[in-house]
C-alpha cells in the first residue's frame, strides 16, 4: 500500500523529511470502496479525516420528508469528513457515500493527534486545508441566500469543472437545491445563449 498521494498532498503545502514520511505512512489506512458504500451513515460517530486518492464521494443529509440534500462533493487530491462529529465524538447526522468506486486513505482521531505531535507541520497543513473549507462552505451559504438557480450552477461548475460529467443530474440538482427538470431547463439555456 503506498500512500504517496497523500505525501504529495501535504508536500504541495510544506516539503517532508524520510522520518516524517515513515510516521505517517504507519498512521494511515488504504481502502478500497465499491460504488454507493457508505463511508459515515447518520447516527454514527465519524471516525476518520478520509483523503479520496480515486473516486467521488458526496456528503449529504436526509430531512424529515425523506429527501436527500447534497452538501458537498469530494473527489480525488481532497478531503471529506463530517469534522463536527469527528472532534466532538456525537453521532453524526450526516451521510458521506462514494458515488463511484473509490480508493481512499483514513486517518483515525487518535492517530491524527499522535501526527500533530510527531509532525508539527501536519497540525499547520491541515489548518490551512479546514480553513480553506471553511471558507468554500461560507461562500456556498452565501450563495445560497442570495445567487440565482442559474448562478449556483455557475458557481457548481468554476467549482468543480469535472463533475457535470461525472454525476447524475438528480445529484447536482440536489446540491444547488433545485429540480432535476429545472437544471435540465437551465443547461438548455446556457447552451441555446
Amino acid at each position: 500500500m503506498t500512500i504517496q498521494p497523500l505525501i504529495d498532498h501535504f508536500e504541495s503545502y510544506l516539503p517532508f523529511d524520510e522520518n516524517e514520511k515513515e510516521l505517517l505512512q504507519g498512521r494511515v489506512t488504504h481502502r478500497s470502496v465499491k460504488r454507493r458504500y457508505f463511508i459515515l451513515q447518520e447516527g454514527f460517530t465519524c471516525k476518520h479525516y478520509t483523503f479520496v486518492v480515486e473516486g467521488c464521494f458526496r456528503m449529504f443529509a436526509v430531512d424529515t420528508k425523506g429527501n436527500e440534500h447534497n452538501i458537498k462533493f469530494t473527489i480525488e487530491n481532497d478531503w471529506i469528513s463530517d469534522i463536527g462529529s469527528f472532534h466532538s465524538d456525537k453521532p453524526s447526522k450526516l451521510y458521506i457515500e462514494a458515488i463511484e468506486p473509490a480508493v481512499i486513505l483514513q486517518i483515525e482521531q487518535q492517530d491524527l493527534y499522535f501526527l500533530y505531535t510527531h509532525i508539527p507541520k501536519l497540525n499547520q497543513i491541515l489548518r490551512v486545508i479546514v480553513e480553506d473549507k471553511y471558507v468554500e462552505l461560507q461562500n456556498r451559504v452565501l450563495q445560497n441566500i442570495s445567487s440565482t438557480a442559474l448562478e449556483r450552477y455557475l458557481a457548481f461548475q468554476e467549482q468543480y469543472p469535472t463533475l457535470s460529467r461525472r454525476l447524475p443530474n438528480t445529484q447536482i440538482a440536489s446540491y444547488l437545491g433545485i429540480t432535476p427538470e429545472f437544471l435540465s431547463k437551465l443547461r438548455k439555456d446556457i447552451a441555446s445563449s
